[in-house]
């Protein structure tokens, strides 16, 4: 947690095996407890992001497959998605991992263009799941 005891709310595609293994790494890494999670299909992402952007309503964002192409990170009242987030991410986990967020110097653009590749292919190179996935009991309260 930071220092007035939120949470960051990461946002991801719950159906994606590349996703959901991320998740998994991120939790067993987040020594701190800081990260919370929820799919980008559950009722509970949508509601919070058509909060965060009224613009968007509900029925959009659920067929707007752009909307499940990327991760999001809800931190401190501010929206981060692509490359950005997933090195905010890695700025708050255990280890070595905080070194990567040294690549928030290459520009957003160039970043995004490989998440982009990657994102764009990760159901053909990692497969995906019928559902997403169910937490376990003791990592039940990780998730919206």
């Amino acid at each position: 947690m930071n220092e007035n005891g939120a949470h960051g709310l990461i946002f991801f595609d719950g159906i994606c095996n590349l996703c959901n293994h991320t998740v998994q790494f991120i939790i067993h890494r987040d020594q701190h407890d800081y990260f919370r999670f929820a799919a980008l299909q559950s009722e509970a992402a949508r509601d919070q992001l058509v909060f965060l952007n009224p613009a968007n309503n509900r029925t959009a964002l659920k067929e707007n497959q752009e909307e499940l192409n990327t991760i999001i990170l809800l931190e401190n009242g501010k929206v981060y998605s692509r490359s950005t987030a997933a090195l905010r991410i890695v700025r708050r986990l255990g280890g070595l991992w905080p070194l990567l967020y040294s690549l928030i110097i290459i520009p957003p653009f160039i970043r995004d263009f490989f998440y982009h590749l990657i994102s764009k292919n990760r159901y053909r190179i990692w497969g995906k799941q019928e559902s997403c996935m169910i937490p376990s009991p003791e990592l039940k309260s990780k998730f919206l």
